[in-house]
């Protein structure tokens, strides 16, 4: 099994074929969209697939240390970025061609109007321990 960690980004990828923002859907939208995050989440963990999953806030903060016995450095957040996340999900299946399965089917998840967002996910492998001479 290998873990694919699957990016939601509020921009930064191409445009979704629902391109509504999140927060000019009606309170419905937003439920039905969620509980369909939910609901492939579920279906997941039935399989053995799922790991976890978070939605995020648009607002952050950048933090880096600063030299022994300083506070860190905060600058930010800069919601211009193209690289904002809006949420996560991490999963751990079989194959490549599996994680490429799911992430299609979880773009299709609900927008404004009800329709398919078919939103661009980003699929990323979890970075593998490298192997290990043994004697």
């Amino acid at each position: 099994m290998a873990k694919y960690l699957l990016l939601k980004h509020y921009r930064g990828a191409p445009e979704a074929a629902n391109p509504v923002p999140m927060d000019q859907w009606t309170p419905e939208e937003v439920q039905d969209h969620v509980q369909y995050m939910n609901d492939f989440a579920a279906r997941l963990e039935s399989t053995g697939e799922f790991v976890d999953h978070q939605a995020l806030s648009p607002r952050g903060t950048f933090v880096r240390y600063d030299g022994e016995g300083r506070p860190p450095v905060t600058d930010g957040p800069f919601a211009e970025t193209k690289d904002l996340i809006a949420g996560w999900m991490v999963i751990d299946v079989d194959t490549y061609e599996r994680a490429l399965e799911l992430a299609g089917e979880l773009s299709a998840a609900p927008g404004a109007g009800g329709k398919p967002i078919h939103e661009w996910l980003e699929l990323r492998p979890f970075l593998g321990v490298a192997p290990t001479v043994t004697e």
